[in-house]
């Protein structure tokens, strides 16, 4: 992976024979070229000529059916802003079918399955919307990107190809509308007390052979204590998803929150299974000896978040997995309460054998499924136009996630800026009203993505810092498109689950030191036994196969 990272993004698609595959497929600036549907019936509503950034503006009044994911930090209220000004600007209503965010996806599937689903389904992640291909029940909606010229403008402009092409199923077509980033954004790293550290004369590590030097000299000056404390091991089957997320990445792996049971390498061009790995187990290795060392607290893996965070605020110990809304909001709030003169960072992820890399994939997000009941409506194409504007436009970005200009905010030297008296994600605690609560912007159901400058709109000083560094470094390649067929995928779910569990698994018991490392060699046998070669097989086979078919 380490010789991956130094080849050019050009160089590695060019290496694996998938250059050519947007512009043979059709998909050159996200323009498929459609079914052949007749779609001259189903302009009830739409705009004429409609163009990228244009505000889209229906011919009639509309209204649509939304799934809405309801995030109790900020419950749906039917008073928000901003479904008023959606429709005053639009002239669409939204009718949100409400779901709590708990049964988000036990839900959506029961709607789909039962034929009940809302014409418009977001807040849907790769490779969920695969569950629904087979029935019929969403629409293959490269099909019908020609009627968003938005969309396909970021395509074009930011070079998404790949990326979507990594989501085409067998067929050749794409069922889900990802969210589209202009870069790869980053969300997780380490942070240390750094007055700690200029007490004892150190200095924040940018390796992670300097993390384990920073460890090691706490541990000599606070012999009784762990330095490290770790997070975010409930509610997840990958405890420390985060740690094993990022320090993955420094290895060229996928872990954690990213794991994946294939993956492709790059320089042998083919899929391989990545928990059987040289990099995952240079990755398990490090984590072992620093747990083995006593710099790592071993109820990091088992323990809830609220535990870690006070361990942290009672300085039990200095280091912790953070995200930038984590670092200001609780961290350093609450421990400059609590401690005089306390201070805490976050570093730019550590650099490790894989060099200065971001896993690739990351600059989509979740995105927007369609029923294939919208196509029944004479308002099909108006309904396509809409989508394009709110998901996809610069226009519906900036008020999705800002608001309503001289209302919620205010533009400073290029600068947003909200209103006096609102607060955003705890930007001023002592402000009476939320742009997410009270107003109803800022929504996970509909901001995600966009140019790099809104993305950065929001971010506090500390991630501005964390994402400038970030973004310095090269985005890998995305692994290449390789859909199963439906038979296909129903095998390797078969043996998706049990390997992916037996991997978790004996992840923890070598960090922990349950398992001794010497035994890696069985445990690769194991997942052997558990049908690991079937299903690297089965991925080459499709991965070849799309290939030639697009050849």
């Amino acid at each position: 992976m380490k010789n991956a990272g130094q080849l050019s993004r050009r160089q590695i698609l060019a290496a694996v024979g998938f250059t050519g595959l947007a512009t043979v497929t059709g998909c050159g600036g996200g323009d498929d070229g459609g079914d052949g549907k007749d779609l001259s019936k189903k302009q009830d509503g739409a705009m004429k000529n409609y163009r990228a950034g244009q505000q889209f503006k229906a011919s009639k009044p509309l209204s649509f059916s939304v799934l809405h994911n309801n995030n109790p930090v900020y419950p749906m209220k039917n008073g928000w802003l901003f479904w008023k000004e959606l429709t005053k600007r639009t002239g669409v209503t939204l009718k949100p079918v409400d779901v709590p965010l708990a049964d988000y996806e036990k839900k959506r599937s029961v709607l789909i399955g039962a034929g009940d689903a809302p014409l418009l389904i977001p807040k849907t992640y790769h490779p969920s919307e695969v569950a629904f291909v087979s029935s019929g029940a969403i629409l293959p909606v490269s099909d019908y990107v020609k009627l968003m010229p938005n969309f396909r403008d970021k395509v074009r402009k930011w070079r998404l190809e790949p990326e979507l092409d990594s989501i085409r199923q067998s067929d050749g077509k794409y069922y889900l509308l990802p969210g589209l980033h202009e870069k790869a954004k980053s969300g997780y790293s380490l942070s240390f007390r750094t007055d700690v550290l200029d007490k004892h004369g150190l200095s924040l590590p940018t390796t992670w052979d300097e993390v384990y030097d920073v460890l090691k000299a706490l541990k000599e000056e606070y012999p009784g204590k762990y330095p490290w404390t770790d997070r975010w091991s409930t509610n997840t089957p990958f405890p420390c998803g985060a740690l094993f997320s990022y320090l993955g990445q420094a290895h060229g792996v996928k872990a954690g929150w990213t794991y994946d049971n294939i993956t492709f390498d790059a320089q042998a061009h083919r899929f391989v299974f990545n928990g059987a790995t040289d990099g995952y187990r240079g990755m398990v290795e490090y984590l072992r000896k620093i747990v083995a060392e006593k710099l790592l607290d071993p109820e990091s893996f088992t323990q809830q978040d609220d535990q870690a965070v006070q361990k942290l605020l009672a300085e039990k110990s200095y280091v912790i997995s953070a995200n930038p809304q984590e670092l200001v909001q609780n961290y350093r709030y609450n421990l400059q309460k609590q401690v005089k003169g306390a201070a805490i960072e976050m570093v730019p992820v550590p650099l490790g054998p894989a060099g200065p890399v971001v896993l690739g994939g990351t600059r989509l997000e979740n995105g927007v499924m369609v029923s294939s009941k919208a196509l029944e409506s004479d308002d099909f194409v108006a309904m396509m136009q809409f989508l394009d504007w709110l998901w996809y436009s610069d226009e519906g970005q900036k008020f999705c996630k800002w608001g309503v200009e001289g209302v919620t905010y205010t533009r400073s030297g290029g600068r947003f800026e909200l209103k006096p008296g609102i607060t955003l994600m705890g930007s001023d605690p002592d402000a009476p009203r939320d742009l997410q609560k009270d107003y109803g912007f800022f929504n996970g159901v509909f901001t995600y993505g966009g140019s790099w400058d809104l993305v950065a709109s929001s971010f506090s000083p500390d991630e501005k810092k964390f994402q400038d560094a970030m973004t310095q470094r090269e985005q890998l390649p995305i692994d290449p498109a390789h859909p199963l067929q439906s038979f296909e995928q129903e095998q390797a779910t078969l043996w998706e689950t049990p390997l992916k569990d037996h991997v978790i698994q004996n992840t923890l018991q070598f960090v922990l030191g349950k398992r001794p490392l010497s035994q890696w060699d069985a445990y690769l046998a194991e997942l052997k036994s558990k049908n690991m070669q079937q299903l690297v097989d089965l991925h080459n086979k499709a991965y070849e196969r799309f290939k030639k078919e697009n050849a």
